[in-house]
């Protein structure tokens, strides 16, 4: 097989299965030598083994759970010191579709340290190293929820915003630094995930669950294209530029010396 000149190595954490599988099989393609990160040993030496064989790239394994604090400081440290590391794709993360009422707060808890806290230590690790090198990508997958949390539940959707929200501070702060920041927002995508969040795949109305290989072409599709959010199911791209119009009109009269009129009108009227 006659390799193409390697574009640095991916980091892709939630590696063994679905979307982060595949986006480690397409990244290969791509001429990235791979990290794979994930819980599961026997599926990450397995992808590992095939995608090597494909592609002829180097991959390497890195078993971690992300919710314990030594491995995730372990894989931290391989951010901070490999130079050969150009892409990160923060794609691990667990799913709850349970109303808030009938959710283990224990389980909320994990939830959070996994979706928000690890992603944002491996986002801090691998970026100072980034701006260093004058170049680096950071993919992070957040959800169609960042933006709609009444969907699903609601410690759910506030971590998946939080990835939205931290992922366009990045994109704001390092726009001068050659670091490019996408975040992904899928809608339900046909994987383990629901198994997991606890309601089957199966039991979605088959028109709004996209197959996996089609979420992860698309979204690699809008970074080629310069694009910072990618909606994959969005079909009408100025739909989503209309909300952040709205959103940018807001931000002159978010901060005031003095409530709104309305509010002072109320205050006389006791």
């Amino acid at each position: 097989m006659a390799m193409q000149p390697s574009n640095g190595t991916a980091l892709v954490t939630g590696a063994s299965t679905g979307i982060g599988a595949i986006y480690a099989e397409r990244l290969a393609r791509r001429g990235y030598d791979l990290v794979l990160v994930a819980r599961n040993r026997e599926r990450l030496e397995q992808l590992a083994q095939r995608l090597s064989e494909q592609s002829g790239r180097s991959v390497e394994v890195l078993v971690a759970d992300l919710n314990d604090k030594a491995d995730l400081a372990r894989v931290e440290q391989l951010l901070r010191s490999d130079a050969r590391i150009s892409l990160l794709v923060n794609n691990a993360g667990v799913g709850a579709t349970a109303p808030l009422l009938d959710s283990d707060v224990e389980r909320m808890t994990r939830m959070i340290e996994l979706n928000v806290t690890a992603l944002t230590r491996l986002t801090y690790a691998a970026v100072p190293g980034f701006v260093a090198r004058q170049g680096g990508t950071i993919i992070n997958i957040a959800s169609i929820v960042g933006i709609a949390p009444e969907l699903l539940n609601g410690v759910y959707g506030g971590t998946k915003a939080f990835v939205l929200a931290f992922s366009q501070s990045l994109q704001h702060e390092l726009a001068d630094k050659q670091v490019r920041i996408q975040a992904v927002l899928p809608g339900a995508i046909a994987t383990d995930f629901w198994e997991g969040a606890g309601t089957p795949v199966a039991h979605l109305p088959g028109e709004i669950v996209m197959q996996a290989q089609d979420l992860v072409d698309a979204a690699l599709a809008g970074l080629d294209q310069g694009e910072s959010i990618t909606l994959p199911s969005l079909p009408e791209i100025a739909d989503w530029q209309a909300y952040q119009t709205a959103r940018q009109h807001l931000l002159p009269n978010l901060s005031r010396q003095l409530p709104a009129q309305r509010y002072r009108l109320a205050d006389r009227a006791r």
